[in-house]
């Protein structure tokens, strides 16, 4: 049994973490509003751009002017996959999820013998899949609080200077969609060859052409060309907004279930000294009492 200055101790430790998480919780929660306005705020600019290109891609009739971005090199043989974690812990399963994701897509492309390459975003999943897969990752980006345009520039830039020079065939993100506070999905998105957020846009488009009179200048293959590469850093911003959104919300989680788990051991604690402390009380009194009937 545990004297009663060990329980002391122990509790006021629990108490000291609990003050930890607590105010963890409350800055993720702050932080949470923000990350989940941008999110919803880049969504709309996201689909309609998703929505443009599919109405141009309907518009091709010469498969030979199909841009690389668009049309892909011809061949699957090497798959880049993206893969967006955090830079802190603390945040449930918010990264173990996504990590073991990626695990099971290389798994998949092995498979396939097809070739892998690996670009992480946020040292947790760095430090994860390096000690496994170091032989696939050929560059890591710095996740952060609050990702700029010019944030998911860099990396789409880097993805088409190594696609330029055919290093990989095929590209997908994978990242945490925002669904709600407590609510996050592993989501992956195929980026090189293009893919549309929703495959009912393509078809959409293509129904609402002679509804939707829209003229492109100087030509509609110009257009998307130039489109494309845009798109990507569109869909890459936006794919980095849901992820902090979700980080956070997993973190508010996390530090809410911690917060309680605290108070709950407090309690715990609170009787187990409480019982302790009469223990050693009933203990004394039985020895004041068996030493006086002793005289």
């Amino acid at each position: 049994m545990p004297s009663l200055k060990e329980l002391r101790t122990r509790k006021k430790s629990v108490q000291a973490t609990k003050k930890i998480t607590s105010a963890m919780k409350l800055i993720a929660a702050a932080k949470l509003r923000r990350a989940q306005e941008h999110a919803q705020a880049a969504r709309p600019y996201a689909m309609m751009m998703s929505e443009m290109l599919g109405d141009l891609i309907s518009r091709i009739t010469n498969s030979s002017m199909t841009p690389k971005l668009l049309g892909g090199t011809g061949q699957e043989k090497t798959h880049l996959i993206i893969a967006a974690t955090s830079n802190r812990g603390l945040c449930g399963g918010f990264n173990t999820s996504i990590i073991r994701h990626v695990r099971h897509m290389i798994q998949e492309e092995e498979t396939r013998k097809r070739d892998i390459k690996i670009i992480c975003i946020g040292r947790k999943g760095y430090d994860q899949l390096k000690r496994d897969y170091s032989k696939y990752i050929i560059t890591t980006f710095e996740a952060l609080d609050k990702p700029s345009f010019s944030d998911a520039s860099n990396v789409s830039q880097y993805m088409l200077e190594i696609f330029e020079k055919n290093e990989f065939d095929i590209c997908t993100i994978v990242y945490n969609k925002f669904i709600s506070a407590l609510t996050q999905k592993v989501t992956d998105h195929r980026l090189i060859p293009y893919t549309p957020l929703d495959s009912s846009l393509l078809l959409s488009a293509e129904n609402n052409k002679s509804l939707v009179p829209y003229c492109y200048e100087p030509t509609e293959n110009q257009v998307l060309t130039q489109l494309l590469p845009q798109n990507l850093r569109i869909q890459i911003f936006r794919a980095l907004l849901e992820n902090v959104a979700s980080e956070q919300g997993a973190r508010m989680a996390a530090m809410d279930g911690a917060t309680r788990n605290a108070e709950e051991m407090i309690q715990n604690l609170d009787l187990t000294y409480n019982r302790t402390r009469q223990a050693f009380i009933t203990k004394e009194l039985i020895e004041i009492v068996s030493g006086a009937e002793a005289l």
